[in-house]
């Protein structure tokens, strides 16, 4: 028992080390967010010195330490994954911030296990938990995020339609969504106008923005300039037609999404209510749990149902899951 309040007491002290570390990083603002987009999307642009030395002057002062910590840390292949998708949830932390998050997240839910359960193995399922929590956060943000983005370029398609059509060039037209359109669009168009007017050229500028927002509809869009400004040819009126299919299959996927929500839902609730009352269960009354988990040696029980208890736990989740991915694939309706 002393060994586990050691523990408890070195993952408490790591954990407040990491959250003083966090927020000490945190301080480094916007232009440390912006200089990781300007990471994310590759682009090879130059700045004058007069730039860099008007940057590090905004720049809140940090570390050598905390530096290259940074750049060590999102030069790895998997830093480089996690700063592509902070980017596109648009989260304004960095990779080292996310990792030290993901570090309390394991101790917290490791932790909350233990003092819970009691056993080795759900303090191990625990950690495991809490890794892969700021990771379905951030999965959540992408999708949140990538749907409004979806909801707006219909409308911002049209603008520049209307901005093209009064006399706009292609760049004015961009900028003009991204002062009239609110975020997510605005940020991410204002961010091509930014790239085009540091001296990237705009097919390699749209292509990042793709990289940033995986939406289909933005690729045919990009698709569609780049087609026309090869063979020529109205593209405001390409433009509107575009704009118009987009804003018909919002309307048609909101429509599907009204009618498919109940389905939805219910496997969700189907899918995640047995696991989550088999441990309430189990927190509960231990033993009466116990005996299909456990044998009867190790938790002192006169009955028991192992092997069978095990049989009963992995049908019921073969079986859960089965539904589950059944009823997604129906619900799963594209346009």
């Amino acid at each position: 028992m002393l060994v586990v309040w050691i523990i408890l007491g070195l993952g408490l002290l790591l954990t407040l080390g990491i959250i003083i570390a966090g927020v000490v990083l945190s301080r480094r603002g916007d232009n440390a967010a912006l200089e990781r987009l300007e990471r994310v999307t590759s682009a090879d642009v130059s700045r004058t010195d007069e730039d860099a030395g008007e940057a590090s002057a905004n720049r809140p002062s940090e570390s050598a330490l905390t530096q290259k910590l940074d750049q060590v840390i999102e030069e790895r292949g998997l830093g480089r994954n996690v700063a592509v998708d902070l980017a596109r949830a648009d989260l304004k932390i960095t990779v080292a911030e996310f990792w030290a998050i993901t570090v309390i997240s394991v101790l917290l839910t490791a932790g909350l296990a233990w003092v819970i359960y009691r056993g080795w193995i759900f303090l191990l399922l625990g950690a495991v938990g809490g890794y892969f929590i700021p990771k379905m956060f951030v999965k959540i943000r992408q999708r949140g995020r990538l749907k409004r983005f979806n909801d707006q370029l219909g409308d911002g398609i049209t603008l520049m339609a209307n901005g093209l059509r009064a006399g706009y060039s292609m760049l004015q037209a961009l900028d003009a969504v991204a002062r009239e359109m609110p975020p997510p669009l605005s940020l991410e168009f204002r961010r091509v106008v930014q790239e085009v007017g540091l001296g990237v050229e705009q097919e390699r500028a749209f292509n990042n923005l793709v990289r940033r927002v995986p939406s289909d509809d933005l690729d045919l869009m990009i698709t569609a300039i780049g087609v026309q400004s090869e063979v020529g040819g109205n593209l405001a009126e390409i433009l509107e037609i575009i704009g118009f299919v987009i804003r018909e299959r919002v309307r048609i996927k909101g429509e599907i999404r009204v009618l498919t929500a109940q389905a939805q839902y219910s496997g969700y609730v189907i899918t995640v209510l047995p696991v989550i009352l088999g441990f309430i269960l189990y927190a509960m009354n231990p033993l009466y749990v116990g005996r299909m988990i456990f044998s009867c040696e190790a938790r002192g029980l006169d009955t028991c149902a192992q092997p069978c208890g095990w049989i009963m736990i992995g049908t019921g989740i073969l079986s859960v899951t089965v539904g589950f991915f059944a009823m997604r694939k129906v619900t799963d309706i594209e346009v």
